[in-house]
């Protein structure tokens, strides 16, 4: 059975970084794009970034762009986002999930999610 499992979230002060990983198990998603969203107490899931299935293309919502890198080991069955210059804004569960090939935007796109990880960053 596939398996999204999230790990690196925690407790940071603004400005602050984390590096998130999402390893894959009970099959390859080196065929899948790959998302990060974020929900915060009260709001909607959101969409956070993206790499499609070979790595060569990434996507960044305008919130993190410029501090949040996304990137992937498909050796590893694993992906990564890297988050820089972190704000309270940022509070939030992230969830990784996968579908085939491309990067979507919105979360019914995607077939597989993980259980989330905790991010808090404290001002």
């Amino acid at each position: 059975q596939a398996q999204l499992v999230e790990s690196g979230g925690g407790l940071v002060q603004a400005g602050g970084s984390l590096r998130l990983s999402c390893a894959a198990s009970g099959r390859t998603f080196s065929s899948y794009a790959m998302g990060w969203f974020r929900q915060a107490p009260g709001k909607e899931r959101e969409f956070v970034a993206g790499i499609n299935w070979s790595g060569g293309n990434t996507y960044y919502a305008d919130s993190v762009k410029g501090r949040f890198t996304m990137s992937r080991d498909n050796a590893k069955n694993t992906v990564y986002l890297q988050m820089n210059a972190l704000k309270p804004e940022d509070t939030a569960v992230y969830c990784c999930a996968a579908r085939p090939l491309d990067i979507v935007l919105v979360p019914k796109g995607y077939d597989y999610w993980g259980q989330g990880t905790q991010v808090t960053v404290s001002s």
